[in-house]
């Protein structure tokens, strides 16, 4: 690993700075930019944008002259931060990582930027995805091994983040493309509960997964950009596991769902998965076996029946019209798509429902607060030919819960690890405040 690639910020000190004046918005923005220029053409996170240090000193300008005292001014001022290149931004064209015209793609800006920039936020740019957020990957390189993938399809996001050119970056999932990148970049990936943050602005893959979320150095980073972002966070539950007297601050029950699901991580994954296992029961986490997933290779058939049945309704007629211009690999995913039947669709999406209600009651018989699994089936693989393999996050996006990849030690070769802490639907706000012990227990950022 090149050191100097890898060099994860947090979030909560650089806005911490920033409100101090340490440095203000411009200077910032002006590092930012000259780390860019250094490191992203080994690396390929952002998107190339002719210009990027006149818009960025414009607009941290601009938000000087709103908030003349940085004490006073939103909580994210100054930040500058990485959007996937599939959610819309005003004044940067919509690329998709495709060769389609951007004219095409183009749209109004996303609530999610709206609201980003209502905290304070400055866009450092898009950064990379694979082709219409899919399988076909994009140029962007692991900063840990530049040989290896950093994962996709938020690729330029997670490894943004882990090289510290952004302290925040927004990402999707559909499946697995923000818990998989943050695993294989070291960094802290964070997917709410499905539809917590609106998706309005952002090119659909399947909506009936597509779920935005964000990547950071830390936990901490994490917990501070969600409320921000999320429809209707409740409560403070900052303390929890922080022995702060909350009713909640207890170690939590964590369960492991064993079966066919687990099978699917490698060895050393599953090796990694058993250390963590042993360091979260020695800081007090009681560990139990859960059977929670016993059909899981028909739920792998219901959700690829869903995703390419989608995916091909979103792209009717920019693939009848710019079919041509599409990678192999996206093409594959549509043509499948457009030969799945509607019945055999509407069924699956009725079995979702099912499946939904047979796993929240599962997990309520268990007795367990999170659930815990390996973000991925390994570490980042060699080459660029492949964003790795999304399985281990398939069932808990199928059910729209809430997920963390946790950075979690790193490999003989020094390629990160990640933990999946899974939550209940809808209780982000808890997945956040208990995973804190859990990740001290693990040891924090690498990097």
């Amino acid at each position: 690993m090149d050191e100097s690639l890898v060099r994860p910020r947090s979030l909560a000190d650089e806005v911490a700075r920033l409100r101090a004046g340490r440095p203000g918005p411009a200077a910032h923005a002006d590092r930012l930019c000259g780390r860019i220029e250094r490191l992203d053409p080994l690396l390929h996170t952002f998107v190339p944008e002719p210009g990027r240090p006149e818009r960025l000193r414009a607009e941290a300008r601009a938000l000087v002259a709103r908030y003349p005292d940085p004490r006073a001014a939103p909580p994210l001022y100054g930040v500058a931060v990485g959007i996937k290149d599939i959610v819309h931004v005003d004044g940067l064209p919509t690329h998709a990582g495709s060769a389609l015209p951007p004219g095409v793609l183009a749209g109004p800006q996303a609530a999610v930027v709206d609201r980003l920039r209502a905290a304070g936020a400055l866009v450092a740019g898009k950064t990379v995805t694979a082709e219409f957020a899919g399988g076909a990957p994009g140029p962007t390189r692991n900063p840990h091994r530049p040989g290896h993938t950093p994962g996709g399809s938020s690729s330029g996001s997670a490894a943004a983040v882990a090289a510290g050119l952004v302290s925040l970056a927004i990402g999707t999932q559909t499946v697995g493309s923000v818990i998989r990148p943050a695993a294989y970049c070291g960094v802290v990936g964070f997917r709410p509960t499905y539809g917590r943050i609106p998706t309005d602005g952002v090119l659909p893959n399947a909506p009936s997964f597509d779920t935005l979320g964000l990547f950071t150095a830390d936990l901490a980073g994490a917990a501070l950009a969600a409320p921000l972002l999320c429809d209707d966070w409740r409560g403070d539950w900052r303390g929890v596991g922080r022995g702060d007297g909350h009713p909640e601050d207890r170690p939590p029950v964590l369960g492991v769902p064993v079966g066919p699901y687990l099978e699917q991580a490698g060895p050393a994954a599953r090796a990694a998965f058993r250390e963590q296992l042993d360091r979260l029961a020695a800081a007090g986490a009681t560990v139990r076996e859960v059977d929670l997933l016993p059909d899981f290779a028909w739920l792998v058939r219901q959700v690829r029946t869903i995703n390419r049945f989608e995916q091909a309704r979103s792209h009717v007629d920019w693939f009848a019209r710019f079919g041509n211009l599409y990678r192999p690999e996206t093409a594959a995913g549509i043509r499948h798509g457009q030969s799945v039947r509607p019945e055999d669709y509407g069924t699956a999406l009725r079995a979702r429902e099912h499946a939904r209600a047979r796993l929240a009651d599962a997990w309520a018989a268990a007795g367990v607060d999170l659930l815990v699994a390996p973000s991925a089936t390994g570490p980042a693989p060699l080459g660029l030919g492949s964003t790795g393999d999304a399985v281990m996050s398939l069932p808990w996006s199928y059910a729209g819960l809430p997920a963390l990849s946790l950075p979690a030690g790193v490999s003989a070769d020094g390629l990160p690890f990640g933990l999946q802490v899974v939550g209940a639907a809808g209780a982000d706000e808890l997945l956040l405040a208990r995973a804190a012990p859990l990740e001290r227990a693990l040891g924090g950022p690498v990097g």
